[in-house]
Parts: C-alpha cells; structure tokens; sequence
C-alpha cells in the first residue's frame, strides 16, 4: 500500500527519503507547479502520478502520453510520475524531450486520450509540474484538479496491475512536420527565433524553416541554466533582447517561445515588442474576411479593442471575454466552436481548420508568418498601426502568497463593487462596469480599465491597466489607483514589473 502523502516533511531528513512530501499548494486551477524539494519530494511526484492514474481509471480511460522538458531534474520527475503511473495500471506512451504542444499533439497522433507532461513552462528554476489532460484538445480545470487534490492529499490511490511503459520515437518530426505544413510562405521573411535557451530551441528553427522564414537563431542552444534570462516571451529582458536583435539584423520579425513551447511573444520590423493580446486582435482582423461570422474568445487581460473594433463587426465576428488562464480558454474556445483564442500571456489557440484547438507556439507562429503572407507590401508594423489606439500595460505581478491572494482579491473585488454602487470614480471617470469573472476588471465610461486577479500558477497577483487616451493616463490608472489600493494591503509585495 502506498504511503498518504503529508505536507510537513524536511528535506534532508530520514522522513524525506521515505515519505511522499506533496504540498497542497501545488495544486493549481489548471495545472500542478511545485518548487521541487521544499515542497515536493519524488516519492511525491510518485504519488502525484499513482493519483493521476487513479483518477484516469475513473474517467474511464488507461493510455496516457507522458513527456518533460529540458530542465536539470524534468527527465527524473518524469520518471517518478511515469512510475506511479504504471503502478496504477495505466498504458503509458513516453515520447521523451518535447514541447507541451508536442505532447498535446501526441494524444491526436498516437490515439491516446490522456497526457501528463512534465513542465514549469516559463517558471524560474527550481519549479517543476505538470500540465494534465483526459479529452483532447482540453487540459484539466478546477474540477479535474480538484478531484486530483482530493485523491492524492488523502492517499485515495487505486493500484493496479496491467500497467505498461512504451518508449516512441518520432513524435517530435512529426510535430514539426505538422506545424510547418500551415505556413508555407510565398515571400521571403527574415525571423528571429527566441528561445532562451529553453526546450523550443531544439525544435522552433526547424520549423520556422520549413514555414520558408530566412531564421536568425537567438539563444537556441538547449541550456537548463537559462544563462541570459528566464524563456518568458511575457517578461521585458526577453522582449527587449528580441527588438535588439530584430534592429541588429534587420529582420521582419522576432518570434519568442517560452521554455515548455506552448506560447509565442512578438516583436514588429521596427523593434517594437506587441502584446500578445494585439496580435490576437491583428490576426482575427485578417481572419473574419476569411470566415465570416467567426467567433473569438479573449481573456479578462486582453485590450477592450477586440468589443469594438470595425473590421470584426463588418464581418459578424463575435468575441468572448473569459477567465485567464490556458485551461479556462482552451476549454471555452473549443465549448462555442470559436475559429480561435487569444491569451495575453501569448497562449493561442486555433481551431479546425487552422489547429487542433490546444495552445503551440509554433501553430501561432504559422498562422503570424501566414497572416503576413496574405498582406503583400505591409509589414508587421503596418498592420499593427492600423489598429484602433489603445495604450496597454504589460502584465505586473506583485509577490502575494498563496495561501492568501484570493482571500485579497476577494477584498478588492469589494471595493470595487461598494465604488460602483456609490456612483465612484476613478481619476474623474464613471466606473461603467464591474466584471467578475476572474478577480476584477473594473471598466470606465471612456474604455479604459484596470484588472487585478490571483496568479493561477504562482505566489503573486496579476495587475494589468489600459487607457483609450493616452501612455500616460496608462501609467497614472497603474500608479494613482491600482499601486496605492494594493499598497495598502500587507499581505502584497514588491512587483516583478512596473510601468
């Protein structure tokens, strides 16, 4: 009988090596993430996959695609999952180093429903985690990572026998082959390819290259100690090492990826980073003429633009606004049968035909180079300057602990509601609307808005603010109102970012 995992194990003690040490904080809304030692130990990634294999059986279903990423300690995690896997029965299918995406692919590809792959995405060193899913393209949410929790925290686990470990090959080429085969260009394109010397770097090259881009490789070098800065197409350092280097060699374009590969950051000609939000917006511009009546899902951090831009309305595109969050857009996208989904964070998400509805950094890729592709003469810059004006922050996280920030955003949340109630303002404008759905997106009478959420996968909040006037007002909706509410909450600390 496998042991009950508990949360109150030291490391480098004679409990550590016996005992399964999982902390419950791991479990996310969508996902596992875990600093690997303090607060899981590999007997506790062993129980994390017994519990998974549990909770596959229940769905009634055995044969589950296992990957990892190019970290230090991902291919051991691995193991210990792969492990507690098998001990509950379960056929799994190992296809090695890879991309999340490239594990995504591999339920489609090998006709396996389930996958567990092994990754702190763009998470510093020291993380590790799982993405998980049962019903491709969609990964799990709260309910599945509820249950999950229940199973593994109170030792419910089901051992089995039967259980099998096959080794694939060739899952990786014809991942690449498929991404590839969705952009074939016509022009030439000269791309810098960002990886950070993360996972992406082994495969996003060569992909590009069959896309028919000129590649300029940047950090692509595969280097689990992340020598020049976090892969985080989101964070500034990466962004600005990007237009650098689109200046230095006169490129059309610089493409990042994000260290699992399941998400792509932009820059434009001119060395200008564009959120991930506007690229969504510039791609469903040139895809509702495409697909007339095309519907869109966009995450609470997105720009207001998409409810209101011309192009989408004369075409009878709709677009939703949802919860953040790869699971919750993944699941949302593929529920309304939209074209496509766009995250801020650079998750996209393209459905039949243009994808198989999960989230890859290089089908987003694809679908920018072919964006391109279909606009003759016009360069990124150019579409992006046909965009209705809108001045959006990048995205800020202040450190809040886990055990606490939802319990503080649940008081902001309040305080926003009593202002709205009373008629309040925010620098002299109306509050038009407050929308919950995930934390708070305050709303006012010009357009603009201010949002504050808890991070889905780390001890922080997520803080974001757009102006229809001006980079200014930007900063003073962050700097006048957002900073100083939080300030005033001991519980939240220093920001990763300002603007």
């Amino acid at each position: 009988m496998f042991p009950t995992p508990r949360s109150d194990v030291a490391p480098n003690s004679f409990a550590y090596e016996v005992t399964p040490l999982v902390k419950p904080t791991g479990f996310r809304e969508y996902d596992a993430r875990w600093l690997l030692g303090p607060d899981l130990n590999l007997l506790g990634v062993e129980a994390l996959g017994l519990g998974l294999g549990t909770y596959v059986h229940e769905l009634g279903q055995r044969r589950i695609v296992v990957g990892h990423d190019f970290r230090s300690y991902s291919l051991s995690v691995k193991q210990a999952l792969t492990l507690g896997l098998v001990t509950a029965g379960c056929e799994v299918l190992d296809i090695g180093l890879c991309l999340s995406p490239t594990a995504y692919f591999a339920q489609f590809d090998l006709g396996a429903p389930c996958v567990a792959m092994v990754t702190a995405s763009h998470n510093e060193n020291g993380w590790t985690g799982v993405k998980m899913g049962a019903s491709p393209p969609v990964t799990f949410g709260p309910v599945e990572m509820g249950r999950l929790k229940e199973i593994v925290l109170g030792g419910a686990f089901e051992e089995r026998s039967g259980g099998s470990l096959t080794l694939v090959d060739g899952v990786c080429e014809r991942f690449i082959a498929d991404a590839a085969a969705r952009c074939r260009l016509s022009r030439p394109l000269k791309v810098v390819c960002a990886c950070g010397n993360g996972t992406a770097g082994a495969f996003a090259p060569e992909a590009l290259r069959r896309m028919g881009a000129e590649v300029i490789e940047m950090d692509c070098d595969l280097d689990f100690t992340f020598p020049r800065y976090n892969p985080n197409p989101e964070d500034m350092e990466m962004l600005h090492a990007m237009a650098a280097a689109v200046r230095r060699h006169g490129a059309d374009l610089a493409l990042g990826f994000d260290g699992d590969g399941d998400r792509c950051g932009v820059v434009d000609d001119t060395g200008e980073e564009i959120f991930a939000d506007k690229i969504g917006l510039m791609l469903a511009r040139d895809l509702a003429p495409l697909h007339p009546g095309a519907k869109f899902v966009v995450d609470v951090k997105s720009t207001g633009l998409y409810a209101t831009d011309p192009v989408l309305a004369a075409h009878g595109a709709s677009t939703l606004y949802w919860k953040t969050g790869h699971s919750y857009i993944k699941r949302k996208t593929a529920e309304i049968g939209a074209l496509a989904g766009f995250e801020k964070s650079g998750h996209f998400f393209f459905g039949p035909p243009l994808g198989r509805g999960y989230d890859c950094g290089l089908t987003a890729a694809a679908s920018i180079l072919a964006m391109l592709d279909r606009n003759p003469g016009k360069r990124l810059s150019d579409l992006k300057a046909a965009l209705p004006v809108a001045f959006t922050s990048l995205t800020m996280s202040p450190h809040c602990g886990d055990e606490v920030k939802y319990g503080v955003v649940e008081r902001v949340v309040a305080d926003y509601q009593t202002m709205a109630a009373a008629g309040g303002r925010i620098l002299g404008r109306r509050i038009a609307e407050v929308v919950t759905v995930n934390g708070v997106r305050v709303a006012l009478e010009d357009g603009s808005w201010v949002l504050v959420r808890a991070s889905s996968n780390k001890p922080e909040l997520v803080v974001v603010v757009e102006s229809t006037r001006s980079a200014d007002d930007m900063r003073a909706l962050f700097h006048d109102e957002v900073k100083p509410r939080l300030a005033a909450r001991p519980e939240v600390g220093g920001y990763n970012q300002e603007i």
